[in-house]
């Protein structure tokens, strides 16, 4: 178990201490059960379950079948491939490339803030991806978003920021924010927005300013009251089309009544 459980919380990119409190233990208690020196009990493997957005029986049997597998694609061929037991999601080279200009922007605007770590971001991105949608049934980055427990989440963005470390494009850090460490990112350089349309700046600068002063728990709790995250099953694919049901508080159109 010592393996499989760093693993999932390096792919999270949470602390130790953090992931010791969403199971209700201490931290030597949860650095004992990471080592394989104490066994997970049902009610921490239920938690755990939630926290990452996968089944029980994974957990306890130590399978990452649940998990997204995220391949970039470099044909620009979009498409989505689901697949039993594993959820396959392929990103086109083609939306790689807005998805990292989009970041860039949008660290250079509000990345220096102290509320704006990685867990913002990924529920920007998110609003930014299905706003679009809604108002013009269109893609904009036209990412896949996952449902788990902090609310919608890029699978691809851990290897898109790779790509772009590996490339100089951007740098990871580590930020203390009250007691919890904050994964924050620095841009390298400056974002080309040469590729976007008018109004997809418009709506992407709409966004920026909407959330610039959400923390994590407040974007959090937000995104959990959106109907296409509400109407998701734990840990797959959010639907694009489920933008159409959304109520007042979040509709990006007026519907004439029928």
């Amino acid at each position: 178990m010592s393996s499989f459980m760093k693993q999932l919380r390096e792919g999270e990119g949470v602390t130790q201490e953090h992931i010791a409190n969403v199971i209700g233990v201490s931290r030597p208690t949860y650095i004992a059960l990471e080592k394989g020196e104490q066994i997970l009990n049902i009610s921490q493997a239920q938690k755990l379950a939630k926290f990452y957005g996968m089944n029980v029986e994974d957990i306890i049997e130590e399978r990452f079948s649940s998990k997204p597998k995220v391949v970039l694609e470099k044909d620009g061929r979009d498409r989505t491939e689901q697949k039993q037991p594993e959820i396959r999601i392929s990103v086109p080279q083609n939306k790689v490339e807005k998805f990292k200009e989009v970041l860039l922007y949008i660290l250079e605007e509000i990345g220096a803030r102290p509320n704006v770590g990685k867990a913002v971001l990924c529920k920007l991105l998110y609003f930014i991806d299905f706003d679009y949608y809604e108002k013009y049934e269109d893609q904009l980055m036209g990412a896949a978003y996952i449902k788990n427990h902090f609310g919608p989440t890029p699978p691809a963005f851990p290897e898109i920021v790779k790509e772009m470390e590996e490339q100089g494009e951007l740098m990871s850090v580590k930020a203390k924010r009250y007691k919890y460490e904050q994964q924050k990112f620095l841009p390298l350089r400056k974002a080309e927005l040469k590729d976007l349309s008018a109004r997809e700046k418009d709506l992407i600068d709409k966004n920026i300013e909407r959330f610039k002063d959400f923390n994590a728990k407040q974007m959090e709790e937000y995104s959990h009251k959106d109907v296409p995250w509400i109407t998701a099953e734990e840990g797959h694919v959010i639907d694009y089309e489920s933008v159409f049901y959304r109520t007042p508080e979040f509709s990006q159109r007026h519907y004439d009544e029928v």
